[in-house]
């Protein structure tokens, strides 16, 4: 049969060819196919090419624009690509802003938090869960760095993660205990009174 008698290709060929000549476009439709394919299959189901796939690019053109799965999956979902506004702002109440925004970032989707996905990936995956990790910490260190000075910056950053990642499994992950039981604003007066010893002690 001639091509013509298949005219369902042509635009998914052109609508292909037109993210790759714009960069932003492509970046878009990555992100969007990324946050697709983390609801649906978790961190360490999803595949760089299904993303590709579903973006209408291509494999290479993924990597060019985020270098690996942790960086994409840092960009696409909620939670790290975050950070930078909470860190914007007085340094004096830094820690009630982190409170706050982990608390409803938790409460309206913990399923796609990096948090959960890290302590998810840990259970099957630890090479998954260790790169995962590390990609968080090396951006959550680059943007903290606006906002703490210290010679022991780095400890208490890997304490504010831990803080946080033992919050989260706790409440939203096993849901048990004093934790799970609280009330959202006694979790951020207390959490963010924690943070506040974490970061200025």
């Amino acid at each position: 049969m001639p091509e013509t008698s298949r005219p369902d290709r042509a635009p998914s060929r052109a609508s292909a060819t037109g993210r790759r000549r714009d960069p932003e476009a492509s970046r878009a439709a990555i992100l969007e196919a990324a946050r697709a394919a983390f609801t649906e299959r978790g961190y360490a189901r999803a595949t760089i090419r299904d993303i590709a796939r579903r973006a209408g690019v291509t494999h290479g053109l993924v990597m060019l624009h985020f270098t690996s799965k942790e960086r994409l999956f840092l960009a696409a979902v909620p939670g790290t690509r975050d950070l930078t506004d909470i860190v914007a702002g007085d340094h004096e109440t830094l820690p009630e802003r982190i409170a706050a925004g982990f608390v409803e970032r938790m409460e309206s989707n913990p399923s796609g938090d990096p948090f959960v996905a890290l302590l998810r990936s840990a259970a099957t995956n630890e090479a998954a869960a260790a790169n995962l990790y590390t990609a968080m910490q090396a951006h959550s260190e680059s943007t903290y760095r606006e906002a703490l000075t210290g010679d022991d910056m780095d400890v208490r950053i890997g304490m504010l993660a831990a803080q946080l990642i033992g919050v989260t499994f706790t409440r939203y992950i096993v849901k048990v205990g004093r934790l799970a039981e609280m009330s959202t604003d006694e979790l951020r007066v207390h959490l963010s009174r924690v943070l506040r010893q974490i970061l200025f002690a």
